[in-house]
């Protein structure tokens, strides 16, 4: 009898933030004495799983005074019979150096696509601002004290923003492949509703017949200029390359390059990139992903006409949007293929804006249905995983 070989692939990641930046749109916090407890769906299953814990923006080291990995029931709440500690390197607990990052031992347990599983951290010492991600798969909660063995957290506070988890690996068929959404918070999730993974992403992801999606999205991010996270291109080795499993990239971004000089700048003008340097910054990054032996799928910038966010919609970013979207649109850019975003969404007498129906309200976002619209509008022939 043959055993099929299997190998660890990603089955759940979130991009992560300085906590440390000059300029801030989400909770920075740290923890001291706390234990956090965080809920994850996972894309894909395997046999076997192990946890991906960061201390990359961390200014000292990061103790852990244990992990426990459970199946979620609701709200911090888990079941207690599925509730096992985390070993690193056989032991309960482990102290991340700054700047790096730590794997859990396998945990020899089989797991499906879509399972929810909950990671409780106890954080003993003062943790200072901590790395993290500003779009969770769904609303977190902190609780004074070592509570890893609790059903459910007492006097628990909730935390928007997700902290120190990067990812989940799984033990999968040696020939799994996968995608990696990369981007800004049209990737994320942004403005979808928590704890039903209703980003696009995710939403493709159940339409595929083989492989899965993983998330890279950074809300706020930019393909330029560093700010809320590292910028696109300087994200690439980390966020994608180093994704065990990785055979395409989904990207979506240049919002924040277009809107967010001007939001900061508010009431002052700003300038956001030219159309020949946003296109000449998407060309370096499909050769790059393209040199690495990645299919790169690109896709046209959504709408934002209209939008809540004082100083951000602008006519000069809306012309090099229009600029942008039509290069894309055409046949010498340097993708394999074009997801064409904007139209998906778009009101059609003002394809400049948002289609009421999908807009999240701030004119800035897609809600849940328009992000099932874009994952719809994509061809799943395109993900030939």
């Amino acid at each position: 009898m043959t055993t099929t070989p299997a190998t660890w692939i990603a089955a759940h990641r979130s991009a992560v933030i300085n906590p440390h930046d000059d300029f801030t749109v989400f909770e920075v916090r740290g923890f001291t004495d706390q234990t956090v407890r965080q809920t994850l769906r996972l894309a894909g299953g395997g046999d076997a799983l192990r946890v991906r814990l960061s201390n990359r923006y961390g200014k000292e080291p990061l103790d852990i005074g244990g992990a426990h990995l459970a199946t979620r029931t609701a709200g911090s709440r888990i079941d207690p019979t599925s509730n096992l500690p985390l070993h690193f390197g056989g032991a309960e607990t482990v102290t991340i150096p700054v700047g790096e990052e730590t794997i859990s031992d396998p945990v020899e347990r089989p797991v499906t696509a879509g399972e929810e599983l909950t990671l409780s951290l106890y954080l003993p010492g003062d943790t200072g601002p901590t790395t993290y991600t500003a779009v969770p798969y769904d609303t977190g909660h902190a609780a004074p004290g070592n509570q890893l063995t609790a059903e459910v957290l007492e006097n628990a506070e909730e935390l928007p923003t997700g902290h120190l988890l990067t990812g989940i690996d799984v033990l999968a068929p040696a020939d799994t492949r996968i995608a990696v959404a990369f981007g800004d918070s049209w990737i994320e999730g942004a403005a979808t509703t928590p704890g039903t993974d209703s980003s696009f992403p995710a939403q493709l992801s159940r339409r595929l017949g083989r492989g899965w999606i993983v998330n890279q999205g950074l809300s706020g991010n930019r393909l330029l200029t560093d700010e809320i996270g590292d910028h696109l291109l300087a994200r690439i080795d980390h966020d994608v390359l180093a994704v065990p499993g990785v055979s395409h990239v989904i990207i979506h971004i240049g919002l924040n390059d277009l809107g967010m000089p001007g939001h900061r700048a508010y009431p002052e003008p700003a300038e956001g990139p030219t159309t020949t340097e946003f296109t000449a910054g998407l060309t370096a990054l499909a050769d790059r992903l393209h040199t690495a032996g990645l299919t790169v799928i690109g896709s046209t910038i959504g709408p934002y006409r209209g939008t809540l966010h004082d100083g951000y919609d602008t006519e000069t970013g809306q012309t090099t949007r229009r600029e942008i979207n039509t290069w894309l649109l055409g046949d010498t850019h340097p993708f394999d293929a074009i997801i064409d975003i904007a139209t998906a969404v778009a009101d059609p007498a003002q394809p400049d804006r948002i289609r009421d129906d999908f807009n999240s309200g701030d004119g800035l976002h897609v809600n849940d249905a328009g992000a099932k619209a874009i994952a719809d509008a994509v061809d799943t022939t395109l993900l030939d995983l």
